[in-house]
């Protein structure tokens, strides 16, 4: 890990989105709260170490709201990635698209799992300055869409597979194609990722792939079985302002906007 200070716009021409530091500012955001949803303090102290101009990104970001967004996307699959790793201590974990994510740090900080975290190899060189490879834990630089990086996961044990933030920018070709390497390459584990609705995703310019609900994806492939699905709008209860808390009720009660968003998991 690199102590220094991380010239962030020095890499954002080598193929960095704005979208990959934007996830990272709004769960630091969230972590300034007194009583935070997700409460990622790795994130806001990445954030201290990264050199750049944030009023850009603040202006349209829009944090306050937005990051409850965020925040509650990754509460939903941090809870059940705690309840796999409960029932399978020794499970392999691989995250993809992991961007700069602390997720290994909030739920396996000794780096005691056998952890995988895979982004393209921009991404990778800037999560070596930010998060130390300890214990078992490692990383894997290269888009998901490439062959040949799934050979050095070792598929000797059950896996728990996250996607989040990751599905919606790849097209539905590519999804299924993904899903079915992984489902050949590991015997048994769970999926677990983020969709948005065909319309949410139309309006992105970024966004290539919607979903109905769960079905569509098992239908993608019928290893895949839907476990769980939870609208972004279930757990609006845990914000801690009570304005945002009465807009999250107010789009719970509109069918379109309570399914505009969901967390999927899937067992295999």
């Amino acid at each position: 890990m690199d102590s220094g200070k991380i010239d962030f716009s020095a890499l954002s021409g080598e193929g960095v989105s704005w979208t990959l530091l934007g996830t990272l500012y709004l769960r630091a955001w969230e972590n300034r709260l007194p009583h935070p949803i997700l409460g990622d303090r790795y994130a806001a102290e990445a954030l201290e170490r990264i050199d750049y101009d944030f009023a850009p990104l603040k202006r349209r970001l829009r944090p306050n709201g937005n990051q409850f967004l965020v925040a509650l996307r990754a509460r939903q699959l941090d809870d059940w990635c705690t309840g796999f790793l409960t029932r399978h201590p020794a499970a392999t974990v691989l995250h993809l698209g992991c961007g700069l994510d602390s997720r290994m740090l909030r739920l396996d900080p000794q780096g005691t799992l056998h952890w995988f975290d895979l982004d393209v190899p921009t991404v990778i060189g800037l999560r070596r300055r930010l998060y130390p490879e300890q214990g078992h834990y490692r990383l894997v630089g290269a888009s998901v869409t490439d062959d040949g990086w799934l050979d050095q996961i070792p598929a000797d044990r059950p896996v728990l597979i996250v996607a989040e933030g990751l599905f919606p920018y790849l097209t539905a070709t590519e999804v299924q194609r993904l899903l079915r390497r992984l489902t050949d390459h590991f015997p048994t584990g769970e999926l677990l990722f983020d969709g948005l609705a065909p319309w949410t995703a139309r309006m992105g310019r970024l966004f290539r792939w919607g979903v109905r609900d769960g079905h569509d994806v098992e239908r993608m492939n019928p290893r895949l079985t839907l476990a769980e699905q939870v609208p972004i709008t279930e757990h609006r209860d845990r914000i801690p302002l009570r304005r945002y808390r009465l807009l999250y009720d107010l789009m719970n009660t509109v069918p379109a906007l309570r399914n505009a968003s969901a967390d999927y998991r899937f067992t295999f």
